[in-house]
Formats: structure tokens, sequence, C-alpha cells
């Protein structure tokens, strides 16, 4: 099979001729210019010969969008720089400009993503990371979840609105992501989606109108959509409530589900296995190539895409990286 089929095959819940792998990482130097974000991304791709590509966008670029200011770090390990927030008190939420995937530091990630997508060809699917509309407002406020919160909580109608205007910048990125070529997006819910800062309850009627805003513009050629529950304790009824093809979470946060159990609990393909901070940073590749088959053993190899948690560290030994792909083989 190819890496196309490989997917659709493994997102239908059936069983591949093995299960599609692949990984991602920041790329801290690179991620500022498009063109060399799509090159070093092109590279990991056909280094490891991974089935699948997830773009990885420096994560700020959603909050620059709307104001907030960030400088490159300079060092390979090292993030991009919060200059200037763009809410400093709750005065500025109605502030917040209305924008659109125009936005320079969207459109970098666009233009980016075609780049890859024309250099790997229409067997390799890529897809775009987008960043839920509560996760781009807790940036907004230098990254602060329980700031975040605080302020939906005493300020709504303030954050509401801005939430309103994000969402709609957010839907624009997405369309415009598939448009570009992207078979689908990884929708990422970083810290939020989790019992230690909203309940599901308090998610639902605060957010969740939001996360469906953004996923119902995707077009119907978006095949390969991902949603990503970031963090312990993760409201995994999301899975459920939000349309993708795909759930990612880390079974090895305290309080989430087995691969097993998230495949049964939703009903979706499931993708992840391997610790992005454990095995795959620190550990060998014996270890990481036992994670993985374990894995696939826990799912018979049916509705398995193969990855890590979560986003994997810069320096993670290449050798790791290796075996998450050959434990499928």
């Amino acid at each position: 099979m190819d890496p196309q089929t490989r997917v659709r095959v493994a997102l239908s819940l059936e069983r591949p001729d093995r299960p599609p792998a692949g990984w991602w990482g920041h790329a801290y130097r690179e991620e500022w210019s498009a063109r060399e974000l799509a090159e070093v991304t092109v590279a990991r791709q056909r280094a490891f010969e991974m089935d699948f590509v997830k773009l990885q966008p420096r994560a700020c670029c959603f909050a620059e969008a709307f104001g907030s200011e960030y400088r490159p770090s300079g060092e390979d390990g090292v993030g991009p720089v919060l200059v200037r927030s763009a809410v400093t008190s709750s005065q500025d939420w109605p502030q917040l400009p209305s924008v659109d995937a125009g936005a320079p530091a969207l459109r970098d990630q666009v233009d980016a993503l075609a780049m890859v997508v024309d250099r790997l060809g229409p067997t390799v699917p890529v897809i775009q990371t987008v960043f839920s509309p509560l996760t781009v407002a807790g940036y907004l406020v230098g990254k602060d979840p329980a700031r975040t919160i605080s302020e939906l909580r005493v300020h709504p109608d303030e954050v509401a609105g801005a939430l309103e205007r994000i969402t709609d910048a957010l839907a624009d990125f997405a369309a415009r992501s598939v448009a570009a070529g992207a078979a689908g997006i990884f929708f990422a819910i970083s810290r939020f989606a989790s019992e230690d800062h909203l309940s599901a309850q308090e998610y639902e009627r605060e957010v969740l109108a939001y996360d469906r805003r953004v996923l119902a513009a995707l077009p119907d050629t978006a095949w390969f959509n991902v949603l990503h529950l970031c963090g312990p304790r993760v409201h995994f009824g999301l899975a459920a409530a939000l349309d993708a093809q795909a759930v990612s979470w880390s079974i090895h946060e305290a309080g989430n589900p087995s691969l097993a159990e998230g495949l049964a609990r939703s009903g979706r393909a499931v993708m992840g296995g391997l610790d992005h901070a454990g095995a795959l940073a620190v550990g060998s590749p014996p270890a990481v190539r036992a994670q993985g088959r374990l894995a696939v053993s826990s799912t018979d190899g049916a509705g398995l895409l193969l990855a890590p948690d979560c986003s994997v560290p810069h320096d993670a030994p290449e050798r790791n990286l290796h075996a998450l792909m050959q434990s499928v083989t």
C-alpha cells in the first residue's frame, strides 16, 4: 500500500498492510521562514519515510496574527520569545482586530504547507496544525491557562467577543489550508480540555460551539482531520462531540484512556501510542520499538495511526525516531 491508502484504511477502522506511522516536532530556527519550514518538513518525511506529515508551524503564529509580538530565540532548542502580549488586561479583549488567514503569520503557514504538498506529491497526506480558539486566547495572554480561564469566568462577554473573531480567523485558515492541498487539519486543544482547567460541563457550555464552528468550515475534501486533546484527565467525550476522523491524546498522562479504550469509546481511529517525553526523548530504540509494538497489539493493528503523544522534543535521538517507524514493520 502507498501511504495515503494506508492512512485511509486506518481511518476506516480497518487493518492496513501495516499501521501508518509518523511523528512531528518543532524546528525552532527554520519555522520563521515558510520556505525553510517546508524544506525541513520534506527532509524529515524522506529521511524517516513517514506515512503522513503534520505540519509543525511556530506555535505563536496564531497569537501574532492578533497582535502579540514574538522574536526568534536564535537557539535550536528554544522556542519563540514573547516580546509583548496582545491582551494585558480585560479591556484588551474587545480591541482584538478581525483578521483572516491573509495575516502574514498565518499566510506563511499556508504557503509552507503548499510547498510541502507540492514536493511530496499526492501519495503522502499532509495535515495542517490548527489551534482551538481557546488555545489561541491562552497564547494572547502569554500562554497562561489559569489566567485565561479566570478571564473567561470573570469577563465572559469580553472574552466571548474575542473568541468569535478568533474562530472566524481559524475557520478561514483551516479552509485555506485545505484549498492549498492539506488532507485535513490537526485540531489541537491544548490543556483546556482537561479536568485540571475546566469541567466537562463548563467546556461544553462556554467553549464547544467555537470548536465546532472551526471544524464545520472545512470543505468536504478534508478527509483526514485529527482532534488532539492535550494534557492529563482529558474530557474524552469531546472525541464524539467534535467531527474528526481520528483522535490523538497521551495514553501516558494521568487519567487518560488507553488506545484500546479510546478506540472503543470514540468509534474513531486513534493516533498515538509513543511517549514523546519518555521513550522517544530519553529512552532507547528497543524501548521505543516495544512501546510501538504494544500499541499495535493493543488495537490489533486496526484503526491505529502510530505517533507520539505530542510534539517530539528537538533533541530526541534520531535512532529513537527511526525505531518508531521500525516498530510497525
